[in-house]
């Protein structure tokens, strides 16, 4: 099998690991904001491809939860994408501009960092519109819900990967999906 047909493959499995842990692994966490893993996997195929793989796994993974699992339609899609680019994409290009342990801890904190201010920003102005919430009230929420589950759902999805990453690279160049680095 030559090289982009392995990278597409992986890429493809990558994407279903990805659904499967939105699937299975919802767990409600502040009012009506939902955790999920799947940026665990998409921060993984970041840091085994680059941010372009991690910003197409988050783009596909979130179409197919619109049409299957999500209840928030194409604001949610949006969100989503926004949300998992934020942090997926941040990692992978500080990792890949230097690619030893240090360089992953400071991508995936960076990562979990521009997550958190991006999606502060966004919420502060979607969900005006797309919950009918005055801004106002918005505002009070960005503190006692926003923050505190982006800071969660940041840590923990860094964490994750970090802990997750070596394994499953180590997998995938056993499995002959991947090159040695």
């Amino acid at each position: 099998m030559n090289c982009k047909t392995k990278n597409i493959t992986t890429l493809g499995m990558l994407c279903a690991l990805a659904y499967a842990a939105a699937a299975v692994g919802r767990v409600p966490l502040v009012l009506f904001l939902k955790y999920d893993p799947k940026d665990i996997v998409i921060a993984t195929g970041g840091l085994l491809f680059g941010p372009l793989a991690s910003c197409s796994l988050a783009l596909i993974v979130s179409l197919a939860e619109m049409f299957t699992i999500s209840e928030t339609g194409i604001i949610g899609f949006l969100m989503n994408v926004v949300s998992s680019c934020s942090f997926a994409c941040s990692a992978a290009w500080i990792y890949r501009k230097k690619r030893t342990f240090p360089g992953a801890v400071t991508g995936l904190l960076c990562g979990w960092a521009c997550m958190v201010s991006v999606m502060l920003a966004w919420n502060y102005f979607i969900v005006p519109i797309y919950m009918g919430y005055p801004r106002e009230e918005v505002v009070e929420l960005l503190l006692s819900a926003f923050l505190p589950f982006n800071l969660i759902k940041g840590g923990l999805n860094a964490v994750m990967t970090m802990i997750l990453y070596k394994p499953a690279a180590a997998a995938l160049r056993r499995a002959r999906l991947i090159g040695t680095e």
